[in-house]
C-alpha cells in the first residue's frame, strides 16, 4: 500500500495493492509510469470535481502536455466518512476531456 498526501483533503490518501492491479489493468497507461504523478495531481490539482456517479468520490485533476496531445491525469479518491475517516484511490486514468460532476475547487 502507498500513501500520499492530499492539501484539498488535508490527509492521506491510500492507493492499496488491490486498486494499484486495477489501474494497471483497466488504465496501463497510468501505472507504473505515472505512480509519481498520482502523488503530484493530489497535493497540486488543477481541479476537483464531486463525482455524478458517486455522492462520496471526487475526481482530482491536472492537465500534463505530451506527445502529440496534452492529456488530464484524473485520479478518483472515495472518501469513507468513518469513523476513522478514510481516503482512498478508487481509480485513476488518462483524459482528454474531463468527466461531468461540480467544481469543489477552485471556486470562482
Amino acid at each position: 500500500m502507498r500513501r500520499f498526501p492530499c492539501a484539498h483533503l488535508e490527509a492521506e490518501v491510500e492507493l492499496s495493492d488491490e486498486r494499484a492491479v486495477h489501474i494497471r489493468s483497466r488504465h496501463p497507461e497510468v501505472l507504473p509510469t505515472f505512480v509519481d504523478r498520482i502523488g503530484c495531481v493530489l497535493l497540486h490539482p488543477d481541479a476537483v470535481r464531486r463525482s455524478a456517479r458517486t455522492a462520496n468520490a471526487r475526481l482530482f485533476s491536472k492537465w500534463y502536455d505530451g506527445d502529440p496531445e496534452g492529456k488530464h491525469l484524473v485520479v478518483v479518491v472515495v472518501s469513507d466518512v468513518g469513523p476513522p475517516r478514510r481516503h482512498w484511490i478508487v481509480t485513476a486514468y488518462v483524459a482528454r476531456k474531463l468527466a461531468a460532476g461540480d467544481i469543489q475547487w477552485p471556486t470562482s
